[in-house]
């Protein structure tokens, strides 16, 4: 993990404050997704509506080298996770667990009428196993108000329980998949309050707030170095390479850091594994 400005000491107890706070089928995607630098993806890499994974565009638009948990550059100990979507269907959570993963977090939904088909196997069956489990919502800001998508995700699995196996959800929010504006349409301005709309409304229904997932180069254009959300969601941040690198505006410390997309999204908690389980105990 790249250098911070306090103690590592100070950073885990500033993500534990922050999480203790409180499909219809659509047509045919034809046009390509743009790179930050204007250059077009192929159409080919335009994954199908309503089925985006954590992480699915910032994928293309940021390319790096996926790297193996032991060779990540952190400062203390970290805990192995996962993250799924309806692309994993039925996972073998037995496997994973083998393989060391101890918390999941499940894709959910995503804009305002899409709930993962393999959503109950994958979350519950996360759990059976004995991992700490969270959801998450794949944000469309362009289809509806952030409070819509926020409502949606808690009432089609997004919630949150004290009962010390449940993370809180988290919010993706991440490239366009399905047109080429980067930002949905949304001026910097109107894509913090998109983003504060949907965590305060989550925050209302469940008592937690949402960690928020994305990527540096994606948040600090689309919200203009405008928001700080850095008193109440944690940062989940994808970013494929050894090194974490900056983190989004305002964060000084992540909580989770996406490394990998193969052969599964995997995930690196910043903290022990008594640091993950009092998270999700609130």
């Amino acid at each position: 993990m790249a250098a911070q400005p306090r103690t590592r000491k100070w950073a885990v107890r500033v993500a534990a404050a922050a999480l203790a706070v409180g499909c219809l089928a659509a047509p045919d995607v034809t046009a390509s997704p743009m790179r930050p630098d204007g250059d077009r993806l192929a159409g080919a890499q335009v994954a199908r509506e309503g089925d985006q994974a954590a992480g699915s565009q910032i994928a293309l638009h940021e390319p790096g080298q996926p790297v193996a948990a032991s060779e990540l550059q952190t400062t203390g100990p970290t805990v192995a996770g996962m993250d799924v979507s309806s692309h994993q269907g039925d996972v073998d959570w037995q496997h994973w667990w083998d393989q060391g993963m101890r918390f999941a977090y499940v894709k959910a939904t995503e804009g305002t009428d899409y709930r993962n088909p393999y959503y109950d196997q994958q979350y519950h069956g996360s759990a059976a196993v004995g991992m700490i489990r969270g959801a998450y919502h794949f944000a469309l800001p362009d289809r509806s108000d952030g409070a819509t998508q926020a409502n949606h995700f808690v009432d089609n699995g997004g919630g949150w329980s004290p009962d010390g196996i449940t993370l809180p959800g988290a919010l993706d929010v991440e490239y366009n998949p399905y047109g080429e504006d980067t930002c949905y349409g949304l001026t910097p301005d109107a894509m913090v309050e998109w983003i504060r709309q949907f965590a305060e409304t989550y925050q209302a229904r469940t008592g937690r707030w949402p960690v928020v997932y994305t990527s540096t180069l994606w948040w600090d254009r689309c919200t203009g170095l405008a928001g700080d959300f850095t008193d109440t969601s944690p940062v989940w941040v994808a970013r494929y390479a050894a090194e974490i690198g900056p983190l989004p505006h305002r964060w000084a410390v992540h909580s989770i850091w996406q490394h990998s997309s193969a052969p599964i999204d995997q995930n690196v908690f910043n903290g022990t594994a008594d640091d993950l389980a009092a998270l999700a105990r609130g």
